[in-house]
């Protein structure tokens, strides 16, 4: 079946069961690869991606559910690392291996994006089932902390 798919604003005419996960679409037919596989069902946040501003899980995602919404990847967030999330991750040298900061950083996006000033309870919430086996997480408040600075400067 041939679905139309509006990823990171461009229009993509994919050939998928209406109930393939959302994120082997993305890197298997798109090939946009800087959302990886994690769990499979959704638990720990490396999937990550915004379904029209949302941050959701792309792994449990049937394509079907995305039609018609604009999907934004890591590479849609900005293409020069200028994005305010982006620009603190770097700051503060939060990744350590990599493998979960594409899902972190998308998760922290859409945190800002709803709550530009977040408490640590927030960020907390927000963040709760995105994780990281290196363990990176005071970095990655600290950088949503300074994340959220450079947006207010803006």
């Amino acid at each position: 079946m041939t679905l139309t798919l509006t990823v990171n604003g461009a229009t993509y005419e994919v050939d998928a069961e209406p109930e393939t996960p959302l994120l082997w679409v993305l890197r298997d037919s798109i090939g946009l690869t800087g959302t990886k596989f994690g769990c499979g069902v959704a638990q720990c946040g490396v999937c990550t991606v915004h379904v029209d501003g949302e941050a959701v899980r792309s792994c449990a995602l049937p394509l079907d559910s995305v039609v018609g919404t604009q999907i934004t990847t890591i590479e849609g967030l900005s293409g020069d690392n200028s994005h305010p999330v982006q620009r603190a991750w770097i700051e503060h040298a939060v990744p350590q291996c990599g493998y979960c900061q594409s899902g972190q950083i998308m998760s922290a996006a859409a945190l800002l994006r709803q709550t530009p000033d977040p408490t640590d309870d927030d960020i907390d919430a927000a963040m709760a089932g995105n994780l990281c086996r290196c363990g990176t997480y005071p970095r990655i408040r600290q950088a949503i902390r300074r994340a959220a600075e450079l947006m207010e400067d803006a």
